[in-house]
């Protein structure tokens, strides 16, 4: 679910330390084979949509067999290996308690019907087409920095679904433009995308400094979203009577999802503890809360399923949320975290941070970042900049940061939202039907990164 919420830290101890110690494997038969299980374990995750293969596996497998050749063949200090695999576990549990808690909180949110009562509201009011495009854009938008991409393509999908099941051609750019506005809302805040939690956590950008970049993702979102704008209807479609009451405490719910973020954030930056301990601590506030409701319920005759034992303290259980967590994802990043370290211990990213930033320069190589990641999960790529660790100023921190999050939403399957809106929307939003507005996306792609160094101009040394 969680494709951006939250991330754990990439921290020191860089794997190219281990690579310089001569051990360098990148150009050994030893290397090749490592790069090759790695390539060959993403081809699996990109197409996973065709062989149905939960995308964990692919890259789980892929991480035990690398670290397996690597500790083979390596001839310095024995401790090595299992040092670099203990620091890359360290980093793992860190990302793991961090999304545990935000995928809870948001299985419990929606449980409440808090995303359902935005549903129904926007369907009863009686918008037009284009209205509701660009409300459902705007909802996208400013949803994404406090949910993630992916949890807020599903919620607003079922918007676009309910209201143009008689209108294509609205699904179809509804879709594009949610994938657009979800990718881009995530960018401006450290909660809103991995990519950019990784940089705050890392310690490259403080955590105020991120929301620099707002205006230039409110570019790369409204752009093409007026150039798709056009192509709709401002017809009203056939408003609806349904009735989405909101379950007891579903207000606490989210006041107390609000203050577990500030409190992951003020563990940052005024303790200067981990933010997870803050998550976990907002998640023990969230099962007192639940203690509480099950304590305070009194079944009466009057019980309905909002208020008694069908749907609410009954299934208010934050242990069935927890378990419900998206745990093929939480996989998936245990297996990229170790296998980009895999690749960064025999001296790939080494190469790869020397043509990138040293050959092509940081701002080149910033843009072409944001192309790779509509190919490539924008995850691994982080990852690999920041053990690359390559020395760049704020403004160019914050550029990859934009790019990285923004550059998916050029095609359909260049972010977890796409891919998933490409699930919910089949047969109205295809990736042939995004491609065909690629090119408002890219004119986006390109003005965001323009107004970038026009507004952060002072941030760039």
């Amino acid at each position: 679910m969680l494709k951006t919420i939250c991330a754990s830290a990439i921290l020191a101890l860089p794997s190219l330390s281990y690579a310089s110690a001569g051990n360098d494997f990148s150009h050994q038969p030893v290397g090749f084979i490592v790069l090759a299980l790695f390539v060959l374990s993403y081809l699996c995750v990109i197409f996973e949509e065709k062989t149905h293969i939960k995308k964990s596996l692919p890259v789980m497998l892929a991480a035990g067999l690398i670290w397996i050749v690597i500790a083979l063949n390596w001839t310095g200090d024995s401790h090595a290996v299992e040092d670099a695999v203990k620091h890359y576990l360290l980093e793992y549990g860190e990302l793991l308690l961090f999304l545990l808690v935000a995928m809870t909180y948001v299985n419990a949110i929606t449980e409440r019907g808090i995303f359902d009562a935005l549903r129904v509201w926007l369907i009863g009011k009686g918008f037009s087409y284009r209205a509701l495009f660009w409300l459902t854009g705007f909802c996208a938008f400013f949803l994404s920095p406090v949910l993630d991409n992916l949890t807020t393509a599903l919620v607003l999908c079922a918007v676009l679904l309910a209201v143009g099941k008689d209108n294509p051609k609205f699904i179809s750019l509804g879709a594009i433009n949610i994938v657009v506005a979800a990718n881009a809302g995530g960018a401006f805040s450290p909660f809103g995308d991995i990519t950019t939690l990784m940089v705050w956590q890392k310690g490259m950008v403080e955590f105020w400094t991120f929301f620099n970049l707002f205006l230039p993702s409110l570019v790369n979102f409204v752009v093409p979203a007026a150039c798709m704008s056009f192509a709709i209807s401002r017809d009203i479609p056939p408003t609806t009577q349904e009735q989405s009451p909101l379950k007891r405490g579903a207000w606490v719910v989210l006041a107390l999802f609000i203050f577990t973020i500030v409190l992951a954030v003020s563990f940052h930056s005024f303790l200067h503890l981990p933010p997870f301990l803050g998550m976990m601590t907002g998640l023990a506030l969230l099962k007192f809360y639940g203690y509480y409701l099950t304590k305070t319920h009194h079944k009466t005759i009057n019980d309905n399923p909002n208020y008694g034992q069908i749907g609410d303290i009954g299934a208010f259980d934050s242990f069935k949320f927890v378990a419900q967590a998206e745990w093929d994802t939480l996989l998936f990043f245990f297996g990229v975290i170790m296998c980009v370290g895999g690749l960064g211990f025999v001296g790939y990213l080494e190469l790869a941070s020397n043509l990138l930033y040293n050959d092509l320069g940081a701002t080149t190589a910033n843009i072409l970042i944001g192309l790779l990641s509509a190919v490539v999960d924008n995850i691994p790529i982080m990852v690999a900049v920041l053990q690359m660790n390559p020395q760049m100023d704020t403004g160019q921190w914050l550029l990859v940061t934009l790019t990285a999050g923004v550059g998916g939403s050029l095609l359909s399957v260049g972010s977890a939202a796409g891919v998933a809106m490409m699930g919910q929307a089949k047969g109205y939003y295809t990736f042939f039907s995004h491609l065909k507005w690629s090119w408002a996306v890219a004119l986006g792609y390109v003005l965001s990164i323009a107004c970038h160094f026009l507004v952060n101009k002072a941030l760039f040394s």
